[in-house]
């Protein structure tokens, strides 16, 4: 799995919309919606944020992994 379908699929299972992840990592949502697309490599910095929302481990986010603890 792609780290960007499993990027939509945690927003879309905790009700957020892209807008208001967009906002949680100080970024546009059309910039959002370009990492969640793939259209743009998702930062670093974005990554650790994503996973402090959703309580994710980094591996699992990216599809490493599918245990998602930290």
């Amino acid at each position: 799995m792609d780290y960007q379908k499993r990027m939509r699929d945690l927003r879309e299972d905790s009700d957020y919309t892209q807008e208001y992840v967009a906002k949680i990592l100080g970024t546009s949502q059309t910039m959002y919606a370009r990492y969640e697309r793939g259209a743009n490599e998702l930062p670093i910095h974005h990554l650790l944020s994503l996973c402090e929302l959703y309580h994710v481990s980094a591996d699992y986010l990216l599809g490493l992994s599918n245990n998602r603890k930290k």
